[in-house]
């Protein structure tokens, strides 16, 4: 397909403007990140669901399970966050578990409790940013 030279780019350059956002978070930050993109994708499949269109669906069903197996479940620390990093395991794996029944069974509304079970977890760390970036 047909690229013009001033979208390649304005692609580039966003996509080094993400790495050094990346670079520069602290863990915290990354975390939120991850949440961010997490809900833009199980949005974007959501949508994609209600359009029929089985092929989008299925590349953010999968950026979304990445983004919880290989972001969000392997940035715990289960030796250091006890019970609370093993409960959220277990929410994670669940939402895997759910999100993988809704791709098989094209079921938007296992992508919305996905949705609502991870929400408070989200919002929670948002709100715990200002004092999990104080130094001391």
């Amino acid at each position: 397909m047909f690229s013009s030279p001033g979208f390649s780019k304005a692609n580039t350059y966003r996509q080094v403007g993400a790495h050094s956002g990346v670079e520069n978070a602290s863990p915290h930050q990354l975390i939120q990140m991850l949440f961010d993109g997490l809900f833009q994708s199980l949005n974007a499949t959501r949508g994609a669901m209600e359009r029929g269109d089985v092929e989008e669906k299925g590349r953010h069903i999968n950026k979304s399970v990445r983004i919880l197996q290989e972001g969000l479940v392997l940035g715990l620390d289960l030796e250091k966050g006890g019970e609370l990093a093993a409960n959220l395991r277990l929410l994670y794996d669940y939402s895997v578990a759910q999100l993988t029944k809704a791709n098989a069974h094209n079921d938007v509304v296992l992508v919305e409790e996905v949705i609502k079970l991870l929400q408070p977890v989200a919002q929670g760390w948002k709100e715990i940013g200002p004092t999990a970036n104080q130094t001391v």
